[in-house]
């Protein structure tokens, strides 16, 4: 068996889509760090997206835990020509599209950025990974909103927008675990 702790990293406080952009995240409340890295289990495997807002926060709870090295199929979604733009002005330029994006969230893809299907992909590939090498380990995932939703996707068999139902906060851990009989979710965006 293989036990999973996704943690989203910590705020960036961005008002705009953040996928690929490389914003900082806001660390500084160190209690809910203390307690976040009181809640995730000692001698775990530690493995982030390589960037910062994920990096940075996995760094923070390095200490009695292996880190390995960061991964890119971790990433959030791309947004493309998105990134950086507020939903408003997404809306207001290509309401159709931006529709698309969310209610379809398989086919359609921002100008230059990824579907949620080749999000779903390289998300999957990585969990498979990590399956096949670390058996038997806890492992701690810091990641971003899209990449949690999809191991959510693929343990409890979502569909997109069922997936998209759940709310995935800043420094939050959802876990679950894999063994013989399949996945098995033990919590979802549980606070520290």
């Amino acid at each position: 068996m293989i036990r999973l702790h996704w943690v989203r990293h910590g705020p960036t406080h961005a008002t705009v889509m953040l996928g690929w952009t490389d914003r900082p995240a806001d660390l500084s409340d160190e209690a809910t760090l203390a307690r976040l890295d009181a809640a995730l289990p000692r001698g775990a495997l530690l493995i982030s997206s390589d960037l910062v807002r994920a990096s940075a926060t996995a760094d923070a709870l390095a200490e009695g835990r292996m880190r390995l090295a960061h991964d890119p199929r971790l990433r959030e979604i791309h947004f493309g020509a998105w990134e950086e733009r507020s939903f408003a002005a997404i809306e207001a330029g290509t309401p159709r599209r931006m529709r698309a994006f969310w209610q379809d969230a398989g086919p359609a893809r921002a100008p230059g950025g990824e579907t949620w299907h080749e999000l779903r992909h390289r998300v999957t590939a990585a969990i498979r990974e990590i399956c096949e090498h670390h058996d038997g380990e806890d492992v701690v995932i810091v990641s971003h909103f899209g990449p949690i939703l999809v191991s959510l996707q693929l343990s409890l068999g979502l569909g997109v927008q069922e997936a998209f139902g759940h709310r995935i906060e800043p420094l939050s851990v959802t876990s679950m675990a894999l063994d013989p009989s399949g996945w098995k979710v033990i919590g979802v965006n549980q606070s520290a």
